[in-house]
């Protein structure tokens, strides 16, 4: 503990002097003879407390196959499925606030069955980071798993607002190297503030 509380106080009797070597002497600091500290020295105050919300809820829609990846789901997976299959599942969602513009920084997960109205479940996993706008426009990329492969997500849609509950609908595109999936998700969500 002593040598924890040596270096500790060393440290700052370091920092306190590279501040002062580094410190301004304009106008205010010669008229007052004080020390002006530099950009540089703010770099050691936190940022900021992000606030975020819990927007997770049910996701449901269609989804629509390619013939390369029907083929590629018979052939190697023995998954027989119509280019259209239902889609029903949930999607984690955190948003983190920020005040000033409007614009919000967006993580999810998407967990989803397919082809449950043709007597199959196809699970899928998807994790999108991208944004939001105050208008309620979002988009967003990341990796896709299924029973086809790992593929990369790119979705793109709006979220309407009514009252506390927000109603997204999206439009992912996953390509692959057999095809490629398109989807249409919408749900709900009621906000919830952590």
């Amino acid at each position: 503990m002593r040598i924890f509380h040596l270096l500790t106080v060393s440290t700052l009797t370091l920092f306190s002097s590279v501040g002062a070597c580094f410190a301004q002497a304009g106008p205010a600091s010669q008229a007052t003879g004080r020390i002006v500290p530099v950009f540089a020295q703010s770099v050691l105050t936190p940022p900021p407390i992000v606030h975020t919300l819990d927007l997770s809820g049910p996701r449901f829609g269609v989804t629509f196959l390619s013939d390369g990846l029907i083929k590629e789901l018979h052939h190697d997976r023995q998954i027989d499925l119509q280019p259209t299959i239902t889609q029903f599942g949930w999607q984690f969602e955190r948003q983190f606030l920020t005040r000033d513009s409007g614009f919000t920084a967006v993580s999810e997960y998407v967990v989803l069955l397919g082809g449950l109205d043709q007597g199959v479940a196809v699970p899928s996993l998807s994790w999108l980071v991208g944004g939001r706008t105050r208008s309620g426009a979002e988009f967003g990329v990341g990796p896709n798993i299924t029973p086809a492969g790992v593929g990369l997500v790119i979705a793109i849609g709006v979220t309407y607002r009514v009252g506390a509950m927000n109603i997204p609908v999206n439009f992912a595109v996953v390509p692959s190297k057999f095809g490629q999936r398109i989807s249409v998700l919408t749900g709900f969500t009621m906000r919830n503030g952590r």
